[in-house]
């Protein structure tokens, strides 16, 4: 058998906020319910088609330690199974309304709606018991797919001001992980890939923040200590050049934004002896392991991010945001990304069938002749790593999930070609050649104006506030505590963790569900005050009013993650920089 030349790396990353007891819709636990139902059931629904058929997926994906919760919570699979039901009876309601129109070909859409939402009722109760991190576990630990760890809240790492938040992020990732999947985690996904080196640092804010520099560990260093192997970062922070950035097509509001920053971003010049291609270490200091470095592939990343370039923006798939009222299911296509709303045709399921073939195979294609050309240049064993959000598939993409399908088994089918885990590659093509890296991410322009600018301020000022007195907190207080103070702690910790989530400020950048985060992140830093201050007044042994301990219940119970955080986490950093 010919060995493969050609190594590929699909890496997905799911994530969501903590919504769950905050809201429903439009903003709330309906959003995990959303994608749930159009992506993550659905995407382990094709990796199991795979393996029926005899081909091992090898899918890298990442779930974030908070989505986890939450997929794992008894609320979430309850709820989840109501929201189906609605789903079905609405696009019963709708074949009813349709007949009675007239309205034939959009009767027969109402049926297929309610066909794919009963399908996916039946897989998440019957077929993986109502536990979708179960199903996930179940096909890593029979060698098909990797399963990543994250930041625990998808905290934004650069922004943070205290080292201690990082080593939180990244311990109670790690723990989260070994608790929901039995073993330890190889990789890390960064969140935006944002990245940063070990520099002194002091506060982008003149008013709030460390404004004396002080020295910041680099985010490797965490990763080694936490024993992480890799983590993947933009084609332009390894390689320098322009970075295009994944989200500005999607939303409106960043375009206008990226208007302000633009006319100061310079790209870097390219590393012409580096590779997007090839793994690199990044030193996490003397007696520490390195950690292996991959990098997102521009080239075929347009094709699947770009509604109006890449295959997503085919007419005669389903159109992602004209949808039908009450009840919001979609009965059109793209029919042209330049189109309004107005002029959409219909949707076709059969027509849009027709196409994933023709998409999937363009696609692997182009990786294979990407992968071609490097192997020949170089005659190195090449791989690309083609990351992407996995709500793409099936959420903003219906057609996603089959088209995931039909890639991977077309490459799994060709002798030249292997579709590989992260970790499985870097075991067999370790890496050897030592890199530096500059502080950067995946938004456009490299850096971080979606998170950081004149709208998002204000939640920095909470979150540089929150962290110093966190900090204090444990120090004063943990050592010796009782589990009373401890409770209160411990739930301090987790109302800053949620504040630290990088969502709250994208959210407002892009006008998605502006409202919906400003509350959130007023909600975390006022619960975070009050919990501060009761375990003040109770560790220097005053009384503390009755109404403060129900509001601490009220808190464990509405805002329920992670029951093995730590407070030694937020006090001291375990290995300080040298």
């Amino acid at each position: 058998m010919t060995k493969p030349t050609i190594q590929f790396a699909l890496v997905l990353h799911a994530h969501l906020p903590y919504v769950l007891a905050h809201g429903s819709w439009p903003h709330g636990s309906d959003m995990l319910f959303e994608c749930a139902a159009e992506s993550y059931v659905p995407l382990l629904r094709v990796l199991e088609r795979l393996v029926e058929e005899g081909h091992s997926p090898r899918l890298t994906i990442g779930l974030t330690p908070v989505l986890t919760e939450q997929l794992a919570h008894p609320d979430f699979k309850a709820g989840f199974v109501t929201y189906l039901d609605s789903r079905i009876d609405i696009a019963r309601e709708n074949r009813a309304e349709f007949r009675r129109l007239g309205q034939t070909h959009l009767a027969e859409l109402a049926e297929f709606w309610g066909q794919h939402f009963h399908d996916v009722r039946s897989a998440f109760t019957d077929r993986y018991g109502s536990d979708i991190v179960g199903a996930f576990r179940r096909l890593q630990d029979e060698g098909h797919i990797e399963v990543m760890t994250s930041a625990a809240t998808h905290g934004y790492m650069p922004l943070l001001s205290q080292d201690t938040s990082l080593q939180a992020q990244v311990q109670q990732g790690v723990a989260a992980y070994r608790r929901h999947f039995g073993r330890d985690p190889r990789g890390f996904w960064l969140p935006e890939c944002a990245y940063r080196p070990r520099y002194s640092w002091k506060s982008p804010l003149a008013d709030a923040g460390p404004q004396e520099p002080y020295l910041r560990k680099g985010v490797e260093e965490f990763l080694s200590e936490a024993g992480l192997r890799y983590f993947i970062v933009d084609t332009a922070t390894l390689m320098g050049g322009q970075a295009t950035g994944v989200y500005l097509e999607r939303f409106e509001a960043l375009q206008s934004l990226w208007e302000q920053f633009s006319r100061y971003y310079q790209p870097g010049p390219e590393d012409a002896e580096r590779s997007a291609y090839r793994p690199y270490l990044v030193s996490a200091g003397e007696g520490t392991r390195p950690v292996a470095v991959l990098a997102r592939d521009q080239k075929t990343g347009i094709q699947v991010w770009s509604g109006e370039h890449g295959y997503p923006g085919d007419g005669w798939y389903l159109d992602f945001h004209k949808k039908h009222f009450p009840g919001g299911h979609r009965y059109w296509r793209v029919t042209s990304p330049q189109l309004g709303m107005g002029d959409k045709a219909e949707y076709e399921p059969a027509r849009a069938a027709e196409r994933v073939p023709e998409n999937a195979g363009h696609f692997k294609q182009l990786v294979k002749d990407i992968l071609a050309a490097h192997n020949q240049a170089t005659g190195e064993v090449g791989l690309l790593c083609a990351p992407f959000d996995a709500e793409l598939f099936g959420h903003w993409w219906f057609e996603g999930p089959e088209w995931i399908y039909r890639v991977l088994k077309l490459m799994s089918e060709d002798p030249e070609m292997s579709p590989v885990t992260c970790a499985e590659y870097l075991e067999a093509h370790p890496p050897h050649t030592m890199v530096t890296l500059p502080e950067g991410s995946w938004g456009q322009g490299g850096f971080h104006w979606i998170w950081l600018n004149d709208w998002t301020m204000w939640i920095w000022r909470h979150v540089y506030r929150a962290e110093a007195e966190m900090q204090q907190l444990v120090r004063e207080f943990a050592a010796g505590a009782d589990d009373k103070l401890m409770t209160i702690l411990r739930q301090a910790a987790r109302e800053l963790l949620l504040l630290e989530a990088s969502d709250w400020q994208f959210l407002i950048s892009t006008w998605s569900a502006r409202d919906y985060a400003e509350n959130r992140a007023a909600v975390h830093f006022a619960n975070f005050q009050r919990l501060r201050e009761m375990a003040s007044r109770y560790g220097r042994g005053e009384t503390v009013p009755e109404g403060d301990w129900t509001f601490l219940g009220e808190c464990e119970q509405q805002d329920a993650v992670f029951p093995d955080v730590q407070l030694r986490w937020f006090g001291e950093l375990e290995y300080p920089p040298r």
